[in-house]
C-alpha cells in the first residue's frame, strides 16, 4: 500500500473518531478522542518518516 494511501486512512480515522464524539457522545469524550487522534497522528509520523528514510537511503545507493 502506499504512503500516501495509509496516512489519508490515518486522517479519515481521525475525523471519524471527532465526528463520532460529537455527534453520538455531545462531546463528552473529548480526552479520549484527543488521547486516539494523537496516537494515530504519532502513528502516521513514523510510518512516514520510516518510509522517507527508506527512499532517501534508496536514492543515495544509486547516486554516483
Amino acid at each position: 500500500m502506499k504512503t500516501y494511501s495509509i496516512l489519508f486512512i490515518l486522517i479519515i480515522g481521525m475525523h471519524t473518531i471527532t465526528l463520532v464524539n460529537v455527534t453520538v457522545f455531545n462531546g463528552e469524550w473529548n480526552g479520549i478522542v484527543l488521547l486516539l487522534s494523537s496516537i494515530l497522528f504519532l502513528i502516521a509520523l513514523v510510518y512516514f518518516s520510516i518510509e522517507h528514510r527508506v527512499n532517501r537511503n534508496r536514492s543515495s545507493k544509486f547516486e554516483v
